[in-house]
């Protein structure tokens, strides 16, 4: 009887425990930074202060092109159910100047995935360097509000905001924020993927 009453009892905070699945490349993947350092990880302790019950599923793979995640999603959807996926694909496909058109495709697959199991999305924007000229950045630019007013999702506008081009914020290849630089990643994200959380009961 006891056993029985104590499953009782932790049953349902079990069952109040939804799940956060973040799936993007090497910014979400804390490349170059031990795993606790970032801006994921930084993520769980705040919502663990903040009272939310959340589990995070990090399934970030550095290098990752949409191409790729668009192949693992459905696997990452069965495996862990999230309640909520953070979309953050698209800024390798940018970097090795892949058509803008296939990254628009894969993104907007993922969200009627993610959507199709019964997940809310959050997109993060991504912008690019010009290397592959003015015509190609901007449409790139375009791509996330373009995703994200079709899709009515909402929209990190750039994740990196604050942290790309400040001194002291970046890791030596330019491309991805130090340990001091992942604080503020999150609080990026954070205003946009506040709201769409649930407390539990």
């Amino acid at each position: 009887m006891v056993g029985i009453a104590l499953l009782a009892v932790l049953s349902p905070a079990r069952a109040a425990v939804r799940t956060i699945l973040v799936f993007g490349d090497s910014l979400s993947a804390a490349h170059g930074l031990r795993p606790d350092q970032g801006w994921v990880a930084l993520l769980g302790r705040r919502l663990r202060t903040k009272g939310y019950r959340y589990r995070i599923v990090n399934a970030s793979v550095s290098g990752e092109t949409t191409t790729g995640g668009l192949a693992r999603l459905p696997h990452e959807l069965r495996a862990c159910h999230p309640a909520l996926v953070v979309l953050e694909l698209g800024a390798n496909d940018g970097l090795r100047g892949l058509p803008v058109t296939l990254a628009a495709h894969n993104l907007a697959a993922m969200v009627r995935l993610a959507r199709a199991a019964h997940a809310r999305v959050l997109l993060l924007g991504i912008l690019i360097p010009p290397n592959y000229g003015p015509r190609y950045t901007h449409q790139f630019a375009a791509l996330y509000p373009q995703l994200a007013r079709r899709f009515h999702v909402p929209l990190v506008p750039f994740l990196l905001a604050h942290v790309a081009l400040a001194p002291g914020l970046m890791q030596s290849d330019g491309l991805h924020p130090n340990a001091r630089g992942e604080p503020l990643v999150l609080d990026n994200v954070w205003p946009y993927l506040h709201p769409l959380l649930q407390r539990s009961h």
